[in-house]
């Protein structure tokens, strides 16, 4: 029987398995960006996917903390979109 790889919420701490969360990337030139294929190079951060969690990007600044940068509030923003219109 195969693990399945389990990861962490960076909002709401729930460890979850990996292909039920959501994952924001940080690629080489800074760029953060939601990754819907869970398959981009650069490091990873994942979120559960509840509505709480991603308004949590905003409000607990978990891209920060993930990310160890400062992360700006207009990429936060986009992130939240991406997520909110790509997980349909």
């Amino acid at each position: 029987m195969k693990k399945i790889p389990q990861r962490t919420c960076i909002v709401c701490g729930n460890k979850i398995d990996k292909r039920n969360l959501v994952r924001v990337v940080k690629n080489k030139e800074g760029r953060i960006f939601f990754d819907p294929t869970g398959k981009a190079n650069g490091r990873g951060a994942y979120l559960c996917g509840e509505d709480a969690c991603i308004e949590g990007i905003l409000k607990k600044n978990a891209l920060n903390r993930a990310f160890k940068t400062d992360v700006a509030e207009e990429d936060k923003i986009r992130v939240m979109e991406e997520i909110k219109n790509g997980r349909k």
